[in-house]
């Protein structure tokens, strides 16, 4: 038996149910480590903001990085499509905001999560560049605690996210101040960055047999609740 292969691969920091870090679990984590089984690598999770992994990445410091795709900024070989995030915005329902589109968040202070400026269209890019009140957290569970303490106008990220980090700063903010969800973003899809080509194109067949296998709908089935 021809023993596994490392694979060391960059996941960010705790974003739950995506992935809890140094932990080996998590929607995206499952997803990406499956497929990689696979076609017979071992996956080696490291856990940074995703600023300090794009850096790994250029280095050779590690193969892959999760969560990217063509608008990162990164020269690197990207995967087929293996996730979606749910992106929105969000904001105390007693601001009274109408925001619409994504221009209208020009008018508000914005926290979201790291590269969100490259990651989530040309639209958001601009804005972004041009909102003084613009900032990208390290850790997302700082939105959480920025939103309801009202130190920010709007939230923008997944929504399975915000609602998870809501568990883990209730004893800091009141978190039953009711929210207004303004679904102004398509699905943001994410690829997997490898350094090198041959690496993608064994991922590429690994999650192909995920798919093809059924396990794919299974692991996403197993966090639809969490």
């Amino acid at each position: 038996m021809v023993p596994a292969q490392e694979l060391h691969v960059g996941f960010g920091t705790n974003k739950p149910p995506y992935v809890f870090e140094g932990e080996p679990r998590g929607l995206e984590y499952d997803l990406v480590s499956r497929a990689a089984h696979n076609v017979g690598f071992e996956v080696t999770a490291h856990y940074a903001p995703m600023e300090r992994l794009h850096l790994m990445l250029r280095r050779g410091e590690i193969d892959a990085i999760t969560t990217t795709n063509y608008g990162s900024g990164v020269e690197a070989h990207y995967s087929q499509v293996y996730i979606h995030y749910h992106n929105v915005a969000v904001a105390l329902a007693s601001r009274g905001y109408r925001i619409e589109t994504i221009a209208d968040l020009s008018r508000h202070s914005i926290s979201t999560f790291q590269r969100a400026r490259l990651l989530m269209g040309p639209e958001f890019e601009r804005m972004a560049l041009n909102n003084p009140r613009y900032r990208e957290e390290a850790q997302q569970i700082n939105r959480n605690r920025l939103l309801y303490s009202g130190r920010i106008d709007v939230v923008v990220g997944d929504e399975r996210i915000i609602r998870y980090f809501d568990r883990l700063v209730a004893d800091q903010v009141d978190i039953t101040q009711p929210l207004t969800w303004y679904e102004i973003f398509p699905p943001t899809p994410y690829r997997v960055g490898f350094r090198l080509d041959t690496q993608r194109q064994r991922f590429d067949e690994g999650l192909r047999q995920l798919r093809e296998s059924g396990e794919y709908e299974r692991i996403i089935e197993r966090y639809q609740e969490r």
